[in-house]
């Protein structure tokens, strides 16, 4: 009998985690009846317990007293990964943060299957590090670590266009040629594959992929970009010292605006150089909202609120941001032209990418067929017409725009390892 297995997408952003049923690739339930979670993990400091996906961020937002930890991924080959984190009276490493949220991950797929599942396919992206080939498996490697930890022994990977591939393979009707854009939390990549209903069944998919490419750039550096052009500058940032002879350090400004280094705020050395950089300052008034936000450990809330503003400018001209603070209530407005010129830059790097991925396979624009979208950051209208601009012959199709990786695992673990 052939082990029983399944497909993790742990993202950046959200996760996912797929199985076969019937023949055909399915999602399970994470939370409810949601079969996608937000990667998020919170340790609630009032009933010492550890909570993922949809509570942690409820409990975070509802002021619950603990720390919360999202966009986890991109700690994986960075120099965070062997740093720790203080959860009260104890310092837990990063890595085992991410092996937890692993594990919480492995209980459902063995839940759904009804045994524990030592058999997966993990996906990742073209490059967890750009133009850093160790830096890179070394970051496979921590993921792999992290998963063996938790129970895991027979673990392939696969690329997460390629998975995205193999799902929208299942609808094909006939021979495409195929761009994959696959942009989420942390990265955009893009493989040029060939599909069809026959190529669908063979075991060895190598002369189908012409290219696969990829870059560090995804919706939570889209948040960074919004946040630092938007909003650092009402708490001090590109603001000079009283001397005028400099800026203020820029250091703790980038830190409140990346996901992963919120954390780092929290500590007693953060603090005592946040005031004396208030004290260097020519606008102290902006540093003292700098300083309110850590000392109530809103970072995270005000990440989220940045990233929801992004969301609504999917769809809005205009909208609002307001973050409460101890004496006052800072309300900002932000358009969609405000967004369009602060993501400009990495939009450019992203098409620049796609235009590599082309020569690499030595293929033309006009010879892209399908053009198959997924991932959550393919909404963001400059980015989606940008991309679709570079192929206007070719027929633009939206998967599951959080589901499609996690759908594809599971299809590569059934060809790999079998599904039982």
């Amino acid at each position: 009998m052939r082990p029983v297995s399944g497909g993790i997408d742990f993202g950046t952003s959200n996760s996912t985690v797929g199985v076969m049923n019937g023949g055909r690739p399915r999602l399970v339930r994470l939370e409810d009846e949601h079969v996608t979670m937000p990667s998020a993990v919170f340790y609630n400091f009032e009933d010492n317990g550890t909570y993922f996906g949809r509570r942690a961020i409820e409990d975070y937002t509802d002021h619950a007293e603990g720390r919360l930890l999202r966009a986890l991924k991109s700690v994986l080959g960075s120099s965070l990964i062997h740093e720790k984190t203080r959860i009260k009276a104890r310092s837990i490493a990063f890595s085992d943060i991410i092996g937890s949220f692993i594990g919480y991950l492995k209980g459902r797929l063995d839940v759904e299957l009804g045994e524990a599942v030592d058999t997966v396919v993990l996906g990742r992206p073209v490059h967890f590090v750009d133009g850093d080939p160790q830096a890179d498996a070394d970051a496979q490697a921590q993921l792999e670590k992290a998963a063996r930890a938790q129970g895991f022994k027979h673990i392939a990977f696969q690329f997460e266009p390629i998975a995205a591939a193999l799902d929208y393979e299942q609808s094909v009707t006939k021979e495409e040629l195929a761009l994959i854009v696959d942009i989420g939390g942390g990265t955009s990549d893009f493989s040029i594959v060939r599909v069809s209903p026959q190529r669908a069944a063979a075991a060895d998919r190598k002369d189908d992929i012409l290219a696969s490419t990829g870059v560090h750039i995804g919706g939570t550096d889209f948040d960074r970009l919004l946040s630092m052009a938007h909003l650092m500058p009402e708490l001090g940032y590109k603001t000079e010292t009283k001397d005028g002879k400099r800026n203020l350090p820029a250091g703790y400004f980038f830190d409140l605006a990346t996901w992963q280094r919120i954390n780092l705020l929290y500590s007693n050395k953060a603090m005592t150089d946040l005031r004396q950089i208030r004290y260097e300052a020519a606008r102290p008034e902006l540093v003292d909202r700098m300083i309110d936000i850590v000392r109530h450990r809103q970072g995270h809330l005000l990440a989220s609120k940045i990233e929801r503003a992004k969301i609504e400018l999917t769809d809005l001209a205009e909208t609002a941001m307001e973050l409460r603070l101890t004496d006052e209530r800072l309300s900002l407005s932000m358009t969609r032209a405000g967004l369009n010129a602060t993501i400009e830059e990495a939009v450019r790097k992203i098409t620049d990418v796609i235009s590599g991925t082309l020569r690499d396979a030595q293929v033309k624009p006009t010879a892209i067929t399908t053009l198959f979208l997924t991932g959550g950051s393919t909404a963001i209208p400059l980015l989606k017409q940008s991309v679709l601009a570079m192929f206007p012959a070719a027929v633009a199709v939206e998967g599951d725009m959080f589901g499609s990786v996690g759908l594809g695992l599971a299809l590569d673990a059934n060809r790999k390892f079998g599904a039982g």
